[in-house]
Formats: structure tokens, sequence, C-alpha cells
């Protein structure tokens, strides 16, 4: 069960992580500041994934369950707020 936890708390992070990297881009404040979120975001997950596999093994699963499924959540959340913000 703490896989799920370290699961849903590293998805959460990493949405925010990409939200600031795009809104960067998209908005054309591309700086020195967006490159390291841009490495930390792709690499983030192999680095949760990994240090799960050898610490806690039997739980990666619902490590990546978890980072799934809040990612997702949040990506579809933000999108119906933005959406009815307009």
């Amino acid at each position: 069960m703490p896989g799920l936890f370290i699961g849903i708390a590293s998805g959460a992070f990493q949405f925010w992580m990409l939200s600031v990297f795009t809104r960067s881009i998209t908005s054309g404040r591309f700086s020195v500041r967006t490159v390291p979120i841009a490495v930390a975001q792709f690499l983030f997950p192999f680095i949760i994934l990994v240090g799960c596999a050898f610490l806690l093994a039997d739980s990666l699963l619902w490590v990546g369950v978890g980072m799934a499924v809040v990612l997702v959540a949040c990506a579809v959340a933000w999108f119906v707020y933005s959406r009815r913000r307009r």
C-alpha cells in the first residue's frame, strides 16, 4: 500500500512539473529555468520507479498505477477547469 501513496504523490508532482514546462513553452517565455524542469520531468518517473524497484519491489505495480491514474486525472480535471473558465 505505500507504493500507491508514493505513486499518487509522484504523479501529482509530475503533473505540476509538466504544467510549468508547457505553460512556459506555450506562453513564449522559454528560459534557462525551463530546461531543468523539462529534464527533471522526463527523468522523474524513471528515478521513482527504479528506486521503488530496489526498495519496494512488491509495490512497484501500485507505484506505476498511482502515477498514471493521478497524471491522467489531473490532466482531465485541468482541461475541464480551463474549459469552464472561458
